[in-house]
């Protein structure tokens, strides 16, 4: 059966040698090739591919925003992401639905072995790098647990913080006394079992609820 294919990077080189990759496999059919997020959707829309071979960060539309509009509009195309990043936007890619993931340094025989085993229906993750994806994963839903403890003012003090207040700035703001803006604080410390400002900044960041 032909994989038919969208492939979508905005450099060029990649670009081409994607193509030319796919092109070579009896099994592939390229259908359209995109250099922005925008001419991505269009084409799945447009080809209703089997494949969508996706670079996470380009102009006009972002990978994760491409994401969110097939999920938005229930598009059918499995998605393969094709990424140079090691971060938290593949986090998101795969809670989005993503597919597959491929780093752009391994092998091109493996970015063919997750197209194909994909579109056989199941999923692909380098073996590494899936267990360091579903770890950030983990641990940003417990942050989420953790914070969903705090009260709303709690939360918004947190937040503050996390921008870089002070207690008086944040009591001025809240229209509170700057001892209220402390004892809220302390509970937030106690809530999230972190010790002082800076480990409330790195819990927010590391989770990305800053």
């Amino acid at each position: 059966m032909t994989i038919r294919l969208v492939l979508a990077d905005d450099h060029p080189i990649v670009l081409d040698g994607l193509v030319q990759l796919f092109s070579l496999e009896p099994d592939c059919k390229v259908l359209a090739r995109a250099t922005n997020g925008e001419e991505a959707l269009r084409a799945v829309r447009q080809f209703q591919p089997d494949i969508l071979v996706l670079d996470l960060r380009m102009p006009r539309k972002d990978g994760l925003m491409v994401l969110r509009d097939m999920k938005r509009d229930a598009l059918s195309t499995h998605v393969v992401i094709l990424t140079g990043m090691d971060n938290d936007d593949v986090v998101d890619a795969i809670r989005l639905g993503v597919r597959g993931v491929v780093l752009k340094d391994m092998a091109p025989r493996l970015l063919l072995q997750c197209v194909r085993a994909v579109h056989a229906g199941g999923k692909w993750l380098e073996k590494g790098y899936a267990t360091q994806a579903v770890d950030k994963l983990l641990e940003r839903e417990a942050g989420m647990h953790m914070a969903n403890t705090l009260t709303p003012r709690e939360l918004e003090i947190a937040h503050m913080i996390a921008k870089g207040m002070h207690n008086k700035a944040i009591a001025n703001q809240l229209a509170i006394s700057e001892g209220t803006a402390k004892l809220h604080l302390h509970h937030v410390y106690e809530k999230l079992d972190v010790d002082g400002r800076l480990g409330l900044m790195q819990f927010l960041q590391r989770r990305r609820l800053d």
